[in-house]
């Protein structure tokens, strides 16, 4: 089975790349390069603190980026025609989306099987960027899953194959926290494409509704993130065993 990976160049999509090759190998990864930016400030100090806790567990062995892992090519958009035919010339079965823009049908439709998107979140209530952020923002910790889903026209409003919650502990920090996530989309991705290899076909659950879609958050709101955060995980070491969470 032809698995090609369409994402971006960070610490946490090459982890993603490694650990999915491993089992099954990557025909191709497409690195989208065209980064959505806000207008206005949106950088945090805990940010600094995710990135270095990256670099040293999640890519601890990893000699070199995204091209180390798989015949790799860049593109400024995953739609743009020289993308579409590389993808095309690849002959993937599988495509799993990591972190790009939206995509169109040109690129949607090149594998034969499936297209599928990992999203930080429940779409049925965040879509979007940020959705986890904002999740937290609100105090709606249940709301702290990822989700893999077939991908549509729309953004995130497609048919949902699995949905898993992220579990955090007493001393999680939010520095760890993509990383917590990006392990679940590792463990969700395997298990779609096992299923895959075995001919299992993958579950279509449609969207009950859909959820607010959210862009940046700005710099200023983090602070108030990352309040929620500390207090929530101090609530989870202050419970004792076998009380309501």
């Amino acid at each position: 089975m032809r698995t090609v990976l369409l994402t971006t160049e960070t610490t946490h999509h090459a982890y993603f790349a490694r650990e999915v090759g491993r089992r099954f190998p990557l025909a191709g990864i497409l690195v989208e390069t065209r980064a959505a930016r806000a207008p206005f400030e949106t950088a945090h100090p805990y940010e600094r603190e995710r990135d270095e806790y990256e670099r040293e567990v999640l890519l601890a062995g990893l000699a070199g980026g995204l091209s180390y892992l798989a015949p790799s090519r860049s593109f400024e958009t995953a739609n743009e025609a020289r993308a579409v035919e590389w993808l095309v010339s690849l002959r993937p079965d599988v495509a799993i989306v990591f972190g790009t823009g939206r995509l169109e049908a040109a690129a949607t439709s090149a594998p034969g099987i499936a297209c599928l998107n990992l999203h930080g979140g429940d779409p049925e209530r965040y879509r979007g960027l940020d959705t986890h952020l904002w999740a937290i923002y609100h105090g709606e910790f249940d709301a702290l899953v990822t989700t893999l889903h077939h991908v549509d026209p729309g953004l995130d409003t497609g048919d949902v194959v699995f949905r898993t919650g992220l579990v955090l502990g007493p001393g999680t920090r939010l520095a760890e926290f993509r990383a917590i996530n990006t392990r679940a989309c590792v463990d969700l991705a395997l298990l779609a494409l096992a299923g895959l290899d075995a001919g299992i076909a993958l579950p279509r659950m449609r969207q009950a509704r859909r959820g607010r879609y959210y862009s940046f958050m700005p710099a200023a709101l983090k602070n108030r993130v990352a309040t929620n955060f500390e207090r929530h995980v101090a609530r989870l070491g202050s419970r004792s065993p076998g009380s309501p969470a």
